[in-house]
This record gives C-alpha cells, sequence and structure tokens, in this order.
C-alpha cells in the first residue's frame, strides 16, 4: 500500500460470531480496517453511519433471505450502489441450490457482486475484492 492509499474500510455482516471474528482478523492482517454487525438492522445502521468501501455479507442469518434483503438496501442506496457487496453463503452446501452473480440477471435479482460459497476460500474473497478496487482507480 503507498503513502498516499487510503485504508480500505471493510463492512462484516454475519451472526456467526466465530466466523465473523475469523473474517475479521483475516482481514485485518492484510491491512483494512474492519467493521462488523451481527444482523440486518445492525448492519444497515453501520453501513450508513461507517460509508464502508466493501461489504461482506452472511446470507442466512434472522430469515433464509437476510443477506439479500440487506444488499438489496445497500444497492438502492446511491452510496452503496458506488461499492462491492459479497454474499457469503452455506445455502449450496445445505441444499444444493448454487447461486450466482455472475450474469446481469443474476446480479440484478442478487444485488450482489459476487457470492462465495462457505467454507469461503480466503484468497478468492481477496483477489475478487482487490479486482474491484483496481477497476474503481
Amino acid at each position: 500500500m503507498s503513502f498516499n492509499e487510503k485504508v480500505k474500510k471493510i463492512m462484516l455482516v454475519d451472526d456467526d460470531i466465530d466466523l465473523l471474528e475469523q473474517h475479521k482478523m483475516l482481514l485485518e492482517s492484510k491491512g483494512y480496517l474492519i467493521v462488523t454487525a451481527e444482523n440486518v438492522e445492525d448492519g444497515w445502521n453501520v453501513f450508513k453511519k461507517e460509508k464502508p468501501d466493501a461489504a461482506i455479507i452472511d446470507l442466512i442469518m434472522e430469515e433464509h433471505d437476510s443477506g439479500f434483503v440487506l444488499c438489496h438496501r445497500i444497492k438502492r442506496d446511491s452510496f452503496g450502489k458506488q461499492i462491492p457487496v459479497f454474499i457469503l453463503t452455506s445455502a449450496t452446501y445445505m441444499t444444493g441450490f448454487k447461486f450466482g452473480s455472475s450474469t446481469s440477471e443474476e446480479k440484478e435479482w442478487i444485488n450482489c457482486d459476487a457470492v462465495l460459497n462457505k467454507p469461503i476460500v480466503f484468497e478468492e474473497l481477496l483477489q475478487k475484492m482487490e479486482a474491484f478496487f483496481e477497476t474503481k482507480v
């Protein structure tokens, strides 16, 4: 990171406290500033207050579609349209139903920039996030 480069603030939202802390530590070790929330409402409040550079959101929290709801709210926000939003999900493992965000139709319906299946490959998440940041420079 260059001297003039701003430290990126990442918002993590997950009701699994262990995963939340694990992902927080991993991202902090890569030089990111991390803000967290444990549910959709807190996530929305943190988003509005902190204006993060990216959001990483668990799909299934209070409800089966909680992550979709929060992504939709963020992407409808004028600031939120500008940041990458990633969904983490174990739904594929649990149900066999695979979500995607590779087509414009999927991105419009899901309202996120990428869907990553749990257990996530941390390096894959970093690559996707960095690629988004590089295109915004």
